[in-house]
């Protein structure tokens, strides 16, 4: 409807090129800034903070999960680093995932500990993280999913990252480790690959990278700082992100640490989770929409990659709608733009698939 009425004031064709302007000037500004940082990381390598070890308190949520949280925490205490801890935190389960972590209490009792949220707790992941985060003082809380491995490294390569005082997040890049069980999970790690194009390309313009829920850290004065995880969001990790970012903090992607996680291998419970996590960024932009316009704490190129990013989702749907218009015009034999708007369809798709293929050929190596 929106588009019915814009092609009566605007002529349809240049809302096109405006979108379409804004989103190419986007997509190589970035890839400049990152091939020219890349060569300047080259000559110059920054300087780290690797004294930085402030104390580490790991969550990991687990909703029935009996069969891989053993494993996991066992993979997580395998980490090298002194000052950290774990919290496990069972979800309200329906199985044996309460006994399995009681037993991992016992077993590690100067390392792990547990929570046993009551079946009338509030639901969500944002709440069990919130009432988890209530009973640790460590300066820093890490989250991972109850399916996780990590390597010993993880966080002395990830914490130096975090060090400067207006970084209040950094994500590792998420692999998935059983990609070549079907042609889903190999479609979810061509997923995970062009996610760490975009969050790299992000991370070099100090743009708005975004947290991704399993291997992530935060410090917790920032976490203070915006109230905590939203209860009511559907996606913590998206909301979160947003949050810092409209108060000022900075959050920074290292590819250099890397999680793995299991990919889904049914199509109807992928489809159910990546509908989630659509619908949940689609709720983050229209919640804090007016804030990431109008915020002071909020760098503007920060702002302008938020809208330029969601602008590279837009765009597909303005050109399929505009599309379906001309050739509707066309057909019925009304004044139409139906063969310039199909050629610049096609050059922006070409546009984008070369893009597409280049990014999954360069980064899945």
């Amino acid at each position: 409807a929106f588009l019915i009425l814009m092609q009566y004031l605007i002529p349809v064709n240049s809302k096109l090129f405006i979108v379409t302007g804004l989103v190419v000037f986007y997509t190589v500004y970035m890839n400049a800034v990152f091939s020219h940082n890349k060569r300047r990381i080259k000559k110059k390598p920054p300087k780290l903070d690797m004294d930085y070890q402030p104390s580490v308190t790991v969550l990991i949520p687990a909703h029935n999960e009996e069969f891989v949280i053993e494993k996991t925490v066992e993979n997580v205490l395998s980490i090298e680093y002194e000052n950290f801890d774990i919290i496990v935190i069972d979800d309200r389960s329906a199985d044996n995932t309460a006994n399995v972590i009681k037993a991992l209490e016992n077993q590690y009792p100067d390392k792990v500990k547990y929570i046993i949220r009551d079946t009338n707790s509030f639901p969500g992941k944002s709440a069990v993280l919130n009432e988890a985060i209530a009973q640790t003082d460590a300066d820093v809380v890490c989250i991972f999913d109850a399916d996780t491995k990590v390597k010993p490294d993880f966080l002395k390569a990830l914490l130096p990252f975090l060090a400067p005082d207006d970084v209040g997040a950094v994500q590792a890049r998420k692999i998935i480790i059983n990609k070549d069980s079907n042609f889903l999970t190999r479609c979810q790690n061509n997923e995970y690959t062009l996610d760490n194009h975009f969050q790299l390309g992000r991370d070099s313009i100090k743009g708005a990278v975004e947290l991704r829920g399993n291997g992530q850290l935060i410090k917790k004065e920032a976490l203070i700082e915006i109230g905590g995880w939203n209860n009511y969001t559907i996606t913590d990790d998206l909301d979160l992100s947003t949050k810092l970012h409209l108060n000022g903090w900075d959050v920074r992607y290292c590819p250099a640490s890397e999680v793995y996680e299991e990919g889904v291998l049914n199509f109807l419970p992928l489809l159910k989770q990546r509908r989630r996590w659509v619908e949940g960024s689609i709720r983050r932009y229209l919640d804090y929409f007016f804030e990431i316009l109008t915020s002071d704490s909020i760098s503007f190129r920060t702002g302008f990659d938020m809208i330029a990013y969601v602008l590279e989702f837009v765009l597909p749907v303005l050109m399929f709608i505009n599309w379906v218009i001309e050739t509707f015009k066309f057909i019925k034999g009304y004044e139409n733009h139906f063969l310039s708007t199909t050629a610049i369809a096609s050059g922006i798709a070409l546009f984008f698939v070369i893009g597409l293929v280049y990014s999954l050929r360069k980064y899945d190596k």
